[in-house]
């Protein structure tokens, strides 16, 4: 049984992404590849990390709803990731256009609307002029995109007990800013440690660098799951 955790490819070396694939496809549910591998590689690349395990292909989509419709088509129609995400600041219509391209292309994907970002607070929030605390932001964005077709969304750990409170269960909460118990919070401001997180009702989970920084990531990857099964 592998932990509900995808490992976060933060690397342009297609190599070393594939030696992380394997290292960790025993022990956890995928791996996430975002905006710097998917430009240094396309989809190619990409199909090429998920012939090891499942995908999270983390895009943040963000724009007109029918651009944001037709870049999922054609991401989709070349890879079935697990996950793939857009922003939900972009609002109802971009969400529900994204909901319908998605599910005709690859059923079996799940869209998640990305609300806050986890390296944002309430007064990076307030800078850019949006209304805070974040935790409002996020409940408000949660609501939105799950009214507009969206199977779940990006949040802080911070905001996980409060979302499955407020919107209850069949609606994924996928969490980055996670940290194994003594690992250093680096650029993410509102973190957990991985049991807290799951315990407060999280679906998934997204681990970067205390897994792939590891002198041995795949054995990172297996206390970490191991520390889920206690």
């Amino acid at each position: 049984m592998t932990a509900p955790i995808f490992v976060a490819l933060d690397t342009t070396d297609l190599g070393q992404a594939e030696g992380w694939a394997k290292a960790v496809a025993p022990h956890l549910a995928g791996v996430k590849v975002g905006l710097e591998f998917f430009y240094a590689h396309g989809a190619a690349g990409a199909q090429k990390v998920a012939a090891h395990t499942p995908l999270f292909l983390d895009l943040k989509l963000h724009d007109i709803p029918n651009t944001v419709a037709g870049g999922l088509r054609a991401v989709l129609a070349h890879l079935q990731p697990r996950y793939i995400n857009i922003h939900a600041g972009g609002g109802p219509a971009m969400v529900s256009a994204a909901a319908e391209a998605v599910a005709a292309a690859s059923p079996n994907t799940r869209l998640l609307a990305v609300t806050v970002l986890t390296s944002l607070d309430d007064a990076d929030l307030a800078a850019v002029g949006q209304q805070g605390p974040a935790a409002e932001q996020v409940l408000r964005l949660a609501r939105m995109a799950k009214a507009n077709g969206a199977n779940g969304v990006v949040c802080s750990p911070a905001e996980v007990g409060m979302l499955r409170r407020e919107i209850g269960p069949g609606f994924d909460l996928v969490v980055p800013g996670i940290r194994p118990a003594g690992a250093a919070s680096q650029d993410q401001k509102r973190v957990m440690t991985p049991a807290d997180a799951m315990a407060a009702g999280a679906t998934a989970l997204v681990i970067g660098r205390p897994i792939t920084a590891a002198a041995d990531p795949g054995e990172a990857a297996r206390q970490i799951a191991e520390s889920l099964a206690r």
